[in-house]
């Protein structure tokens, strides 16, 4: 091929460095897509210590790389899951060094779950694994409370409502609105500065954190962290009354009693003062009843205890016999001693006579030279038998001992250096070094020949 050919050939190309390639594609995709919408599920969802939250939207044919930076990620009311469907507003975008197209995420929602409710339903998870919800850490409620405080807004209808219940039930129990703002950007605070007011009151016994109905947007406040942390730690017990008998919040599964509605809260706070009449006077019946039963048993028992005690003058009559009884027992009972012991002095002092002592001292002695000369007969005999058995074993022993062997002519060989003791021919050659003790001194030789089994060698 003619180079003329090729040169004019590639002066016609537009040639690109890959940096340039995707500064272009980062450019034109930029220009193309600068802000839309895509609709995706979560996975592989990362949150490195940045803040940033990287990860993957897929759909069943194709995912595509996502990024969320920490100021976007820090408006997010609740951390998304890996399986979140979401809808997300970003840009597209060029990761130039590695070439890969990214989606960079500004905002994004749960699709179909609101991003409120999947608040909700992580704080929920989070403080029941807490302990927060637990059934033993609730407080009783007092059976008939001294004063009721109530946490609500003082210009909405359910303190006025709680008001009338409650003065309708026992009119004599005092009220305390502790006010609080129950919706809005500053309701939880409110409310969690309400309960601790509620703590700093001495006499508090009992409160109903109150409010009428909503949107879960409108009782927002009640699923706040703050508030629920804060009816837990609250030593006063607490009664919540939020919205209607469907809603639930956070602060009725934190709170110590949940009732359906406000005004279901102050009839399980107070009961009614007829009702409290009417048991009164039954436990007043019964009290009554019972103590008559135990006055009329104790009387019974006073009556046949007056039967059954005598005169007075009979029983000490009775206990001066008895005394004189005793007396000329113990009389005679000692008596019986000193003859006992007279009888026993006597055969004392009989036996302690001189002659009849001295006899029997010398029986005694007698008896213990019998002794002595039977144990000197029987040490003298075994001194002899133990005598004779050394001689035994000191004979034996010199029968056995190797000195007295090499006195009556024998000798012991041994090799050398090793002094192994030779007892065959086998054990050494000729020329070898040997050593022969005799019953006096050593020799040292060399073997000139031996002879084994018969056959001589030399």
């Amino acid at each position: 091929m003619n180079s003329d050919k090729i040169n004019s050939s590639n002066a016609s190309k537009t040639v690109y460095t890959v940096s340039e390639l995707n500064r272009r594609i980062k450019q034109r995709l930029e220009k193309e897509y600068p802000l839309i919408w895509v609709v995706g599920e979560i996975s592989n969802l990362k949150r490195p210590p940045s803040g940033h939250l990287y990860f993957t939207l897929k759909d069943s044919q194709a995912q595509l790389s996502a990024v969320m930076f920490k100021g976007q990620a820090r408006r997010l009311t609740a951390i998304p899951d890996d399986g979140l469907a979401i809808l997300g507003m970003g840009r597209v975008s060029v990761y130039e060094p590695r070439g890969i197209y990214q989606l960079i995420i500004e905002y994004m929602e749960p699709k179909g779950l609101g991003d409120l409710q999947l608040s909700f339903e992580q704080l929920k998870r989070k403080l029941s694994a807490e302990g927060l919800f637990d059934p033993t850490g609730k407080k009783p409620l007092p059976l008939l409370p001294r004063k009721v405080h109530v946490l609500t807004s003082p210009s909405g209808a359910v303190i006025f409502d709680t008001i009338n219940i409650i003065q309708r039930r026992f009119a004599n129990i005092p009220i305390v609105l502790i006010p609080t703002a129950v919706q809005g950007p500053r309701a939880a605070e409110e409310v969690t500065q309400a309960v601790m007011r509620l703590n700093q009151q001495k006499d508090a016994e009992v409160a109903i954190l109150a409010r009428g109905g909503g949107s879960l947007e409108d009782l927002q406040a009640f699923n706040d962290e703050r508030v629920a942390r804060a009816i837990y730690q609250s030593r006063v017990p607490i009664v919540s009354a939020i919205g209607h008998e469907t809603d639930y919040t956070i602060a009725d599964f934190v709170a110590d009693l949940r009732a359906p509605t406000p005004s279901a809260a102050a009839e399980l706070v107070v009961p009614e003062k007829d009702s409290i009449r009417v048991r009164l006077a039954e436990f007043e019946r019964q009290l009554g009843a019972a103590a008559l039963a135990h006055l009329t048993a104790k009387r019974h028992l006073v009556d046949s205890c007056r039967e059954r005690l005598a005169d007075p003058r009979r029983r000490i009559h009775d206990g001066r016999l008895s005394v004189d009884d005793l007396m000329h027992r113990m009389e005679i009972g000692l008596q019986r001693t000193l003859r006992d012991n007279r009888r026993k002095l006597e055969s004392i002092s009989f036996r302690l006579q001189p002659g009849l002592v001295m006899e029997r001292v010398s029986h005694i002695k007698q008896k213990h030279e019998k002794i002595d000369d039977s144990l000197l007969f029987y040490m003298n005999k075994i001194v002899v038998h133990h005598k004779w058995k050394t001689q035994v074993a000191v004979s034996r022993l010199r029968a056995l001992n190797p000195m007295a062997v090499l006195e009556r002519g024998y000798s012991i060989t041994r090799t050398r250096p090793q002094r192994t003791i030779i007892k065959n021919t086998r054990q050494i050659q000729i020329d070898d070094s040997v050593e022969i003790t005799l019953a006096s001194g050593t020799l040292w030789g060399r073997i000139e020949g031996k002879d084994d089994d018969g056959v001589q060698k030399l």
